[in-house]
């Protein structure tokens, strides 16, 4: 509904003003007059009636009245509860909007989350996140972001910052323990739910079925992602007993059948790494050797870094340490600044027996990490590594 209005009207704000006194209006008329036939639709329509006298009774440039409330009114917008959502997901995700602004405003307008349960995700205050919404509103208005889903030759450009947006989301949660609050632990579920709900809107884009398994076989590990005083635990640590093992299984018969449209992408990619991790009976019975191939792989897809550096670790695991850091050491220029870099050296320099330069890197990785368990666990990392350097 958000969307049907957000549509027709251009602005999220007045949208959702106008769905606030289409909803105080129901509870007024529908105990007595009952519920109509077509609720949703009525609520769009009532809505839409709201948001034209408003703009009627603040005299709004003639321009706009005249386009939205011409001398013959218009009928007002039509109510299709998929073709709405979609277009709302592409209007809150439009590339013309900075990256921060389109999580926001996905969480707001889709997920119908307060802008205090949004800011409580973030760990921002409130008010900062309203100016942040505020800021976004005002950029869909000043450069006419449309809310419609994008015509088929433009899908391709348009669908990658959606799916962007919900992994973002997603990762958010991901790492949010149990000490985290409720919000950002929540964050996760919304993510998992709006690439479901993309899923059955776009079931023939198999990079949007892709980005659905992946989370969904991240999801199935939550359970052993911490420990009970809720510390981090890596991948190769976690009891895979407490896998979900039937949520695996649907995710792995689902990734087949996507990739059985043999039209990759990187989140098909992802989703194939991840499937291999979640289907092997430990670390070590792992297959590496395919892993590193698919993250090359993903490497030539996206052009990223980060996955050479994720491909460096399944060398070490299928070739040895000497050849992966020497992998990790070509990277030195472009992900200097990234934790995990450097949290990635630091294994494979302990693992050569360079305790002291291990523990040099696993500082700089501590330096640059901001997650509370993720700085847990390096910082017990670093007091093994600095008495393992000493006694040396």
């Amino acid at each position: 509904m958000r969307g049907a209005l957000a549509r027709r009207l251009g602005d999220l704000d007045r949208a959702e003003e106008a769905l606030q006194e289409a909803l105080a209006e129901a509870l007024r008329k529908w105990p007595h007059s009952g519920v109509p036939d077509e609720p949703a639709a009525w609520l769009v329509t009532t809505g839409w009636h709201r948001a034209v006298d408003v703009l009627r009774r603040e005299q709004v440039g003639r321009a706009k009245l005249t386009l939205l409330y011409p001398p013959t009114p218009p009928t007002p917008p039509s109510y299709n509860g998929g073709d709405d959502t979609l277009a709302l997901i592409f209007g809150c995700c439009h590339p013309a909007l900075p990256e921060p602004a389109r999580i926001a405003l996905t969480l707001r307008a889709v997920c119908g989350l307060t802008t205090e349960e949004i800011a409580a995700a973030f760990l921002v205050p409130t008010p900062t996140m309203a100016q942040r919404l505020v800021r976004a509103n005002r950029l869909i208005r000043d450069r006419s972001v449309p809310f419609r889903t994008p015509a088929p030759e433009e899908l391709a450009d348009r669908l990658g910052p959606v799916l962007t947006v919900i992994y973002l989301v997603y990762n958010e949660g991901y790492l949010a323990n149990s000490s985290a609050t409720e919000q950002r632990r929540d964050l996760a579920t919304q993510a998992l739910a709006l690439a479901g709900q993309l899923d059955l809107l776009m079931p023939t884009e198999p990079e949007v079925g892709g980005l659905a398994v992946l989370l969904a076989l991240c999801e199935a590990r939550a359970a052993s992602r911490f420990d009970d005083d809720g510390r981090l635990v890596l991948l190769s640590d976690q009891d895979r007993s407490r896998w979900n093992q039937r949520a695996i299984q649907a995710a792995v018969d689902k990734l087949d059948r996507v990739l059985a449209r043999r039209r990759p992408g990187p989140y098909q990619t992802h989703a194939a790494i991840a499937a291999l991790h979640a289907t092997a009976e430990s670390a070590n019975q792992t297959d590496w050797a395919q892993i590193r191939l698919l993250y090359l792989e993903l490497f030539r897809q996206t052009s990223s870094p980060l996955a050479l550096l994720s491909a460096s670790v399944a060398t070490w695991r299928a070739v040895g340490a000497q050849r992966a850091l020497w992998e990790v050491d070509q990277l030195a220029a472009r992900l200097d600044g990234y934790r995990l870099y450097h949290a990635t050296r630091a294994e494979l320099l302990r693992e050569l027996g360079r305790e002291a330069e291990a523990a040099h890197a696993l500082q700089r990785a501590l330096a640059l990490t901001a997650n509370p368990a993720e700085r847990v666990l390096l910082t017990e990392r670093l007091t093994v590594y600095s008495h393992s350097a000493a006694i040396g």
